[in-house]
């Protein structure tokens, strides 16, 4: 069984949801040498998170965005971790709620995603700065 592990350091995206699939695949060329395994995606942070979904059309990231703002509103009376700006306790509970990585099966060098598929960054600050990825690879 080989295994390949890298960490990369996305550039600064603005708040939203936004496809970083092939900053992944980048990172990790020896996803080719793989004919069966799993890749794995690691977000180190607790306020911006991972998920697979739709990778043809914009406005499904959009929509993201506008439903999770919904769901978990800033400024919200009850929140006692203010310090960091209203838009830090909501990006705590957003990125819970979708989880700090993915699994994607490799099969015959490549991620096995269906034909829409892509990985997102979910962004849930206004300013969350660069944001970094362990990206690790394991198969046969």
């Amino acid at each position: 069984m080989k295994f390949f592990q890298e960490q990369i350091r996305l550039t600064p995206y603005p708040r939203g949801f936004h496809l970083i699939t092939d900053d992944v695949l980048r990172a990790v060329p020896n996803i080719k040498d793989i004919k069966i395994g799993n890749l794995q995606v690691f977000i180190k942070h607790t306020s911006a998170s991972l998920t697979i979904n739709e990778n043809a059309d914009y406005t499904v990231r959009t929509d993201f965005e506008s439903h999770f703002n919904k769901m978990v509103p800033e400024n919200a009376p009850y929140y006692e971790h203010t310090y960091e700006g209203s838009d830090d306790m909501p990006a705590h509970i957003k990125a819970s709620l979708l989880g700090a990585s993915v699994q994607i099966p490799i099969t015959n060098g490549k991620p096995n995603l269906g034909i829409w598929q892509g990985i997102y960054l979910c962004e849930h600050r206004n300013y969350g700065g660069a944001r970094n990825l362990v990206v690790t690879i394991f198969g046969e």
